[in-house]
């Protein structure tokens, strides 16, 4: 959807906005409905479910049921199987954001931010001792968890696209729009848990990206997570920043690379998002670090772009995710963008 929202912006044709509504539409219609009979999965009624669409969560889509409440878990099976997955929906609420951001109607925005809302109060739980924590996926209806783990990053991504949602919400002064400050605090809460430093290049990808969005949204008073972000996708690059690209394509998963080079290309924007006059010097460093990798991403655009390198069975099995992965590596400003108050000065400012 960003990618059609960004090939409108640089074509200038309609077209291809309309198809990004035509898709909200669509994800809607079959994803926030149950696969049995059709209804909400929010258990709204059709008209009321029409209007507040995503009151219910997002199912993931998968080709199989999701596992009943007395079947064992089967990790492998797991995948294949249906519900929700708490990270698929904070893409969703970009897109979503984005989409009001491109046309100028709030409605899109409302549907995210309720998205968050529900999402939020859904994943998360209280721990025992003290603390709470997010489930990696739920059912469809959100009732109960499938699998209990939390994801490394899904607290981060949630606190950051809750936060961008909650900035741009002043784009439409006047529109009332569902309270995200109590779910920006359950979820800030949460990322003070473990480490966000990875070896997936797909995780290192979506670190780089939460990078990029917390420093164009900087105010103040989020400085230390963004320090902590931009320390753990320094590390990552350190692990992974010598992946050998000369490996055949059918031994590669393009989808985890490309997200990697989206990352990279987000990465090379942090200069935009600091005042060198008025800089913390730790973190000007670590964003000249993250820059440096840019050629990384490079080569594994490159490669991908090759349609030599995409002719085997590994790309055509999850050709659907590869090909808008690669799509978004080389037209990359539709999903990266984030938007802040015109004359907002965005700077990384010093301790």
């Amino acid at each position: 959807m960003c990618n059609f929202l960004e090939l409108g912006r640089v074509t200038g044709e309609s077209r291809y906005t309309d198809l990004a509504l035509r898709l909200v539409d669509q994800v809607h219609e079959v994803l926030g409905r149950r696969r049995d009979n059709g209804g909400w999965i929010s258990g709204l009624s059709e008209e009321e479910g029409r209007k507040r669409p995503t009151a219910g969560g997002l199912r993931i889509g998968k080709k199989l049921e999701e596992r009943g409440a007395d079947e064992p878990l089967d990790p492998d099976e797991e995948w294949e199987r249906d519900g929700q997955y708490l990270h698929y929906l904070t893409k969703w609420m970009h897109a979503l954001c984005r989409a009001s951001d491109v046309t100028g109607d709030p409605r899109y925005l409302a549907w995210a931010s309720e998205l968050a809302a529900v999402a939020q109060e859904r994943f998360s739980y209280d721990v025992p001792g003290g603390g709470r924590r997010m489930y990696w996926k739920m059912s469809v209806d959100l009732s109960r968890p499938l699998v209990p783990s939390m994801g490394q990053h899904d607290a981060l991504d949630a606190v950051v696209t809750y936060r961008e949602l909650q900035l741009a919400a002043q784009r439409f002064p006047g529109t009332k729009f569902t309270n995200l400050g109590p779910a920006i605090e359950d979820a800030g809460s949460m990322t003070r848990l473990g480490g966000w430093a990875t070896e997936d290049p797909l995780g290192v990808g979506s670190l780089l990206v939460d990078a990029w969005r917390a420093a164009r949204m900087e105010d103040g008073t989020t400085m230390g997570l963004l320090r902590r972000i931009a320390a753990a996708a320094v590390v990552s690059l350190g692990e992974i920043g010598g992946m050998k690209c000369d490996i055949p394509a059918t031994h590669r998963l393009a989808f985890r690379e490309l997200g990697l080079s989206i990352g990279l290309h987000a990465a090379e924007r942090l200069d935009d998002a600091m005042d060198r006059g008025n800089a913390d010097e730790v973190l000007a460093d670590q964003f000249e670090i993250l820059r440096s990798y840019a050629p990384l991403g490079k080569r594994i655009e490159s490669f991908w772009a090759d349609p030599r390198n995409r002719d085997n069975s590994l790309w055509k099995e999850h050709e659907d995710i590869d090909a808008v992965m690669l799509a978004t590596s080389l037209v990359p400003g539709g999903f990266l963008e984030v938007w802040v108050p015109e004359g907002r000065s965005v700077i990384v400012r010093t301790r």
